[in-house]
């Protein structure tokens, strides 16, 4: 089975999300985020991370995060994960009561793509202040990918994690985690690297994205959204409209994609010194904003 097969049927089995000039999307993928043990890359930024969700469910945003959110190779199960950041998934969950929250998964949090799986471990929690199940994400569905289309221009963002171009890190996925819990997890307190991971293996993550591209000129596609490399990509208009938001486990920092207004732009979160020796969390632009319709279909 080939990475433009994968890519395919991601596409054509995406949930359709109409939005147009009004709506407003905050894309995250590669939070990983862990069990606040050593090994939990999400935890020097879950305050970053935390401060600006809440300030884009606060203005109204839709979340997207486009795989990657939990970290379900170095950890067992969801319910440590939940517990070293339950402020992030309560704030999670009121994007999903308000109808605000659509879930990709990736290679990390595979798992999710069994909806026996996600039923079981992600509707409820046990509160053990009170000693009884509460509900989390009561009939949440995880996709592959998700497709945003405008309700006017019928122009189509396609949205999915990228590891469909990764044969190792889709395919023997198992494999990896195997790996990842028994070898690399123990050894990152030392810091080394796992090198499967195409975040970390420059060579890799071009040929991962070499293929995504190649799968968009192809497929004569709009606008591709993805994470998986960790690389933040926005393109120029003209050029291959391949984006990537980057991660949220950058070294003290977090960066996304926001569409609101007919627009797209590539942000970042940090924290900054003030003057007198305070800090803040702040937002501060990468590239664009960039109109969508300057990125009209490949080939044309």
């Amino acid at each position: 089975m080939s990475s433009n097969f994968r890519l395919t049927r991601a596409y054509r089995n995406a949930k359709i999300i109409p939005f147009d000039d009004h709506s407003k999307f905050i894309l995250f993928s590669d939070c990983h985020r862990g069990d606040n043990s050593f090994a939990d890359d999400f935890a020097n930024n879950r305050n970053i991370y935390f401060h600006a969700l809440r300030h884009y469910y606060k203005n109204g945003f839709q979340y997207c995060e486009v795989g990657d959110g939990d970290e379900l190779w170095e950890n067992l199960s969801f319910e440590p994960i939940f517990e070293a950041h339950k402020n992030v998934y309560n704030l999670m969950r009121e994007f999903h009561l308000d109808k605000r929250l659509h879930m990709i998964w990736g290679n990390h949090d595979m798992v999710y793509k069994d909806p026996t799986y996600v039923k079981k471990h992600l509707s409820t929690y046990f509160d053990k202040i009170e000693g009884c199940d509460k509900e989390l994400f009561d009939d949440i569905v995880y996709h592959e990918g998700l497709v945003l289309k405008h309700t006017v221009t019928e122009q189509e963002l396609f949205l999915t994690h990228g590891h469909q171009a990764d044969w190792w890190n889709y395919t023997f996925w198992r494999w990896g985690r195997f790996l990842v819990r028994v070898l690399w997890k123990p050894l990152q307190v030392w810091g080394i690297a796992d090198p499967t991971s195409p975040a970390k293996n420059y060579k890799e993550l071009i040929k991962v994205e070499r293929r995504i591209k190649r799968w968009v000129l192809e497929n004569k596609l709009m606008v591709t959204i993805v994470g998986h490399t960790h690389r933040p990509r926005f393109p120029e208009p003209g050029d291959i409209p391949l984006f990537n938001d980057g991660s949220c486990v950058h070294p003290r920092s977090i960066t996304g994609i926001e569409i609101e207004q007919g627009h797209i732009t590539l942000i970042k979160w940090q924290i900054e010194t003030r003057d007198d020796g305070t800090l803040q969390v702040i937002r501060s632009i990468l590239q664009g904003p960039e109109h969508l319709h300057h990125y009209q279909k490949t080939g044309n």
